[in-house]
């Protein structure tokens, strides 16, 4: 009987090695199976919960290693310093000093620019001042409007004037061309009204000229379409307060949607769900990245989402699943009661793109290897696989989830010698990958 036992394991054994050295059909025989052993361990680029900077500095000793994105408000007026011969003006040098500063934590940024922010002292010590560059606020055909709105006094940017209009669409073509290729810069989060978020909730809109009119958000957001190369996204109360949702070219474009109110107490079957859904049309994210801030509904909202049995019935990751988050503001979960530094590290894993070598060989010329993206949501930015440099042709960019993708590489590979590379990640930075072939 022990000798059945042991022919019967021999046999399995057998076979199991045979069938793990099988050439798939769609290699030559020339291939030969390479072995190796991989697992993803970090936070990846570009992926997970957010922190904004200051809290980011403060709490890098502990929470460093369990995120990988860091967040600011932006103001046009601090970069922009004036006009001269129809040429805008710019010193970066604060800007870049932000960049470095997240970049010196092995963190890359989630940039927002804004205008307007209710009650915010931030422009020049008096509450509500709008962020528009000072040149334009100078003009004699510039009127700002005001308003005592519950969130705190707030002036709005002047929309019947030709020069801010002029001004918003060449700032982000400038931005573009400046920093393109900068990989301290993940995503973009861009619109109109307070925080940017494209509402002026308590404030009553007056199109085209408190808030930028449905004619030209048309025109801004195709020609931003046409310029910034940095992955962007909108907030989806676009849904709600734009021409998108009901223009087919609009709903074309391949931005991103953010939401800033994730996982409140109605957000799902109600308002939230529903701008989603019409904007997002349950595609979107496979082109555009979808992100934004967990809820502050209730000040219990950030610290308790983490909560491993869910809030309202529903876990983080069933949530970032459901709508393929890449990331995702978190600022008052570190140190709450499900915040700790592990606990958010899982969570930020649980965002985004996650790689798997599914399968892997070479001859004596090149590398065959199947890559499979075994996440919620594609990377946004090419990344290719590499043998001891020499990339890929084909980009991992759009990867979608539970889909493989057969990568040659023009050199063998040992296995030792495979990476994956981008040039839209920090040197610091290393996108990583799960393989067990052996």
């Amino acid at each position: 009987m022990k000798r059945r036992i042991c022919f019967l394991l021999l046999l399995a054994l057998a076979a199991t090695a045979c069938e793990s050295t099988v050439i798939p059909d769609d290699l030559d025989k020339s291939y030969a199976l390479v072995r190796i052993q991989s697992q993803v361990d970090a936070v990846q680029p570009g992926t997970g919960l957010v922190l904004w900077s200051e809290n980011a500095r403060e709490r890098h000793a502990a929470y460093g290693k369990s995120f990988a994105l860091e967040y600011a408000y932006c103001l046009p007026c601090k970069v922009v310093k004036g006009k001269e011969n129809g040429v805008i003006q710019y010193d970066w040098s604060s800007f870049n000093k932000w960049l470095s500063d997240v970049a010196s934590r092995k963190h890359q940024a989630v940039v927002r620019f804004r205008y307007e922010y209710p009650g915010e002292r931030s422009v020049d010590g008096n509450p509500g001042t709008t962020a528009v560059p000072d040149y334009i606020k100078a003009l004699p055909d510039y009127k700002e409007t005001f308003y005592e709105n519950e969130d705190g006094p707030t002036w709005y940017a002047d929309w019947t004037n030709k020069e801010l209009q002029w001004f918003t669409k060449q700032f982000y073509a400038d931005f573009n061309a400046n920093y393109k290729n900068d990989p301290r810069i993940a995503f973009v989060e861009v619109g109109f009204g307070h925080w940017s978020e494209y509402h002026i909730y308590g404030t009553p809109l007056q199109p085209g000229v408190n808030f930028p009119s449905d004619a030209y958000q048309k025109e801004f957001l195709t020609y931003l379409a046409g310029v910034l190369e940095i992955p962007w996204l909108i907030s989806i109360d676009a849904a709600d307060s734009s021409p998108v949702v009901k223009d087919a070219s609009l709903m074309a474009l391949t931005f991103g949607l953010f939401d800033d109110s994730f996982m409140h107490k109605d957000h799902e079957g109600d308002y939230n769900e529903n701008c989603w859904n019409a904007i997002g049309k349950g595609t979107r994210w496979q082109t555009g990245a979808c992100g934004g801030e967990i809820s502050y509904y209730t000040s219990a909202d950030q610290r308790n989402f983490l909560n491993p049995a869910g809030m309202y019935g529903v876990t983080w990751e069933q949530a970032s699943a459901k709508y393929h988050i890449s990331f995702m503001i978190a600022n008052d979960a570190p140190g709450s009661q499900y915040g700790t530094a592990a606990r958010f590290k899982e969570a930020s894993m649980a965002c985004g793109y996650h790689f798997a070598l599914t399968g892997l060989y070479a001859n004596e010329q090149k590398t065959a290897a199947y890559v499979t993206n075994t996440g919620i949501a594609p990377i946004y930015r090419d990344a290719y696989l590499a043998v001891d440099g020499l990339r890929s042709a084909a980009s991992l960019k759009g990867l979608l989830p539970g889909d493989t993708l057969l990568v040659y590489i023009d050199k063998p590979t040992t296995g030792a010698d495979l990476t994956i590379e981008s040039d839209y990640i920090l040197p610091t930075q290393t996108i990583q990958f799960d393989a067990d072939l052996r």
